[in-house]
């Protein structure tokens, strides 16, 4: 047949992957990564890179900047999974109300101070900063702030970064970035977020 490959053999596929691990560049220091964009899934990502970094022995925290006290599919995970995975609802919703601006600014401000403490104590591996880039685009945070704490970071830190508009700056910080595109989502047709699928 025409245009046929032939997979390679397992014990070719093995050596090839030897190969490309001998010459791959080894990272002496932890990752920032930045999930954004309009498209579902960001969180979800970042959670999936927690799930994995606790199976292969890392500590990992997640700080959510919006989630409140609410009961989520991920806190009740990690209520299982604890000590080695904790998910720290620290806002106050999705919405702001103009009234209560300065609670909300104090909410987002509040959360940072208790991520900076653990970033800089080392103690996790990874760190999930979930939907930080909300309140920095909105001014409730300093972006020049958040950067310095990225780079002083002790070395073996990773730490992903998620929300809709991140800003320029992070993104050009960031080892990896991945903007999630809404190609199509029920929400347009007035169905809300689902249990176990959003939330």
């Amino acid at each position: 047949m025409s245009g046929h490959v032939k997979p390679p053999s397992g014990e070719e596929a093995r050596k090839a992957f030897r190969e490309y691990r001998k010459k791959s560049k080894k990272l002496d220091r932890g990752l920032v990564l930045v999930n954004t964009g309009d498209g579902k899934g960001k969180t979800t990502a970042a959670l999936g890179v927690a799930l994995r970094a606790i199976g292969v022995g890392w500590k990992a925290i997640v700080f959510q900047f919006l989630k409140g006290k609410w009961k989520t599919g991920e806190q009740a995970a990690a209520d299982r999974l604890a000590p080695d995975l904790i998910v720290r609802p620290m806002g106050k919703g999705f919405t702001w109300d103009k009234d209560r601006l300065e609670e909300d600014i104090q909410a987002a401000k509040d959360a940072w101070a208790e991520a900076v403490q653990v970033i800089n104590s080392g103690e996790y591996r990874l760190v999930v900063l979930d939907e930080i880039n909300y309140v920095l685009s909105y001014g409730f945070l300093s972006v020049d702030e958040v950067l310095e704490v990225l780079r002083t970071r002790p070395k073996d830190v990773n730490i992903i970064l998620t929300g809709r508009n991140a800003p320029q700056e992070i993104v050009d910080f960031a080892d990896i970035v991945t903007e999630m595109r809404k190609v199509k989502h029920v929400y347009d047709q007035g169905v809300l977020a689902q249990r176990g699928i959003d939330f």
